[in-house]
């Protein structure tokens, strides 16, 4: 795996939210694309967060309702991000280290552009 790159496993497009965002939209999103995270991002797709279903367990703890929250009051903003470019080696060992689930992909001009997540790696490694 030591030639990989994260560009070669990544899920793209990625689905995104605004800041504003209601969370009762974002976990529709969630649930709607089977997926465990949406990325938050600026009008200019830039990373301003990320929003994972860890973060809706949160929210349910907090007894908060979804609907009268947005995505920017629960998102986590100190996010770990990647480069299409970098190996997946040294991603995943920081998604173990970490217990990360998700990591977005981001480029300088482009802002995010996909995300890497455990089961990106996990159908890597069965073959699929």
């Amino acid at each position: 795996m030591e030639d990989i790159f994260v560009g070669r496993l990544m899920s793209a497009p990625v689905e995104t939210v605004r800041p504003h965002t209601p969370l009762d939209e974002a976990a529709a999103q969630l649930l709607e694309h089977n997926i465990g995270s949406v990325v938050v991002v600026d009008e200019e797709g830039h990373l301003e967060g990320i929003l994972t279903a860890t973060d809706f367990v949160r929210l349910a703890a907090n007894d908060a309702v979804a609907s009268a929250e947005t995505v920017a009051a629960y998102m986590s903003t100190d996010v770990v991000t990647t480069t299409a470019n970098h190996p997946i080696t040294d991603v995943a060992d920081t998604m173990i280290d970490n217990r990360f689930h998700h990591v977005p992909v981001v480029d300088d001009d482009e802002g995010v552009v996909g995300i890497i997540t455990t089961t990106d790696l996990t159908a890597y490694v069965s073959g699929r």
